[in-house]
């Protein structure tokens, strides 16, 4: 049976440093971080190829989200409207939204989370309008320019870092004192926010969203843990077994529930115009802290390198900023979102 750590409490320190040392490399002797030549394509192949499954599966949720979109306001045309879980239109959006997510979730496992976390600006442009907005409507071609510029530095400015977590990594993290500073940090700003949502009544939208960018650095944490462990283990040793991965991965579930009950109260009371733009900054913001404080993904960064990076969130900040602020308001007759008659719910009209 693999046991998680040596018997002598001095030899397991030792042997997780040995392990991070091994396993976390930044930049290479004669190429500078954030580097166009060959040998930075070479030795970030695997960072690529996570980028490629998050930008794939971020274009896939946004077709996913137009089919579904699309399937609403054709019910909502209908004389007599069904439910929308009984169109098989949307349950086809649902299920690329299934395997956009899916490919979100793989990348973590390849690349880090300060390259991956940003790049949801590419589903949130792609799904704000219709292609034919963006080759008729200037505004619309100079905001998504904007965010894809972003995007382009933010991934040749990444941190360029190779680190194979396995559960030994995860765990001599998890204990870190940057980690636990931050944590207990998080947890009373959380307390304090949820005291003035709950009792107070106050439901603000930086608020709701900023509860849910605390959660969502919890999301981003336990999803790249256990993503991780699980490319570990199909690349190396067998790290399934080990308990770490299940708390991981229990935080991940219980993170993006409430994640969700947060967003969709905040989507009830504000336009969602303001809500999709306000969240991506306030989600990307958190990644990045939580990608910094517990996996150190700028450990030894140049200044100019850490200052391009940031500039390409700026520009893919204000790219998402000016597409959603631009973006046709639909006009509904009625609600496109039909519950039809649940047994036993009774729907009260206030």
């Amino acid at each position: 049976m693999a046991v998680l750590a040596p018997a002598d409490p001095g030899d397991a320190a030792s042997a997780a440093l040995d392990e991070l040392s091994l396993n976390f490399t930044y930049g290479a002797p004669g190429a500078g971080n954030g580097s166009l030549s060959g040998d930075w394509y070479r030795r970030n192949q695997i960072h690529l190829f996570g980028v490629l499954l998050a930008i794939l599966g971020n274009l896939v949720i946004s077709i996913s989200l137009n089919i579904q979109k699309y399937s609403h306001l054709q019910l909502a045309q209908q004389e007599q409207p069904r439910p929308y879980f009984k169109s098989v239109l949307w349950w086809g959006g649902v299920l690329l939204m299934a395997v956009g997510e899916t490919g979100n979730f793989a990348a973590y496992g390849f690349a880090p989370i300060t390259l991956i976390a940003p790049l949801g600006c590419v589903s949130v442009t792609a799904s704000a309008f219709p292609i034919e907005h963006f080759l008729k409507d200037n505004e619309v071609r100079m905001s998504t320019t904007l965010a894809f510029a972003g995007t382009y530095l933010l991934v040749n400015f990444a941190p360029n870092i190779t680190q194979a977590i396995s559960a030994r990594t995860v765990q001599y993290y998890l204990v870190g004192w940057q980690f636990l500073i931050y944590v207990i940090l998080e947890i009373l700003i959380f307390c304090i926010l949820l005291y003035f949502y709950k009792r107070k009544g106050m439901k603000h939208m930086v608020i709701l969203l900023t509860l849910v960018a605390i959660l969502a650095s919890l999301t981003v944490i336990s999803v790249k843990a256990v993503s991780g462990m699980i490319t570990f283990s199909m690349m190396d040793k067998m790290q399934l077994t080990y308990p770490i991965f299940y708390i991981m991965f229990i935080i991940m579930i219980a993170s993006c529930v409430f994640q969700v009950k947060f967003l969709n109260q905040a989507t009830k009371l504000y336009n969602t115009t303001t809500v999709v733009p306000v969240n991506h900054i306030f989600f990307t913001i958190s990644a990045i802290i939580a990608g910094i404080i517990f996996y150190q993904e700028f450990l030894g960064a140049a200044f100019l390198t850490v200052f391009i990076y940031l500039f390409g969130c700026f520009l893919s900040f204000l790219g998402v900023f000016l597409v959603t602020r631009n973006r046709e308001k639909e006009h509904l007759q009625q609600s496109y979102i039909d519950f039809g008659n649940i047994p036993g719910k009774i729907i009260y009209s206030l």
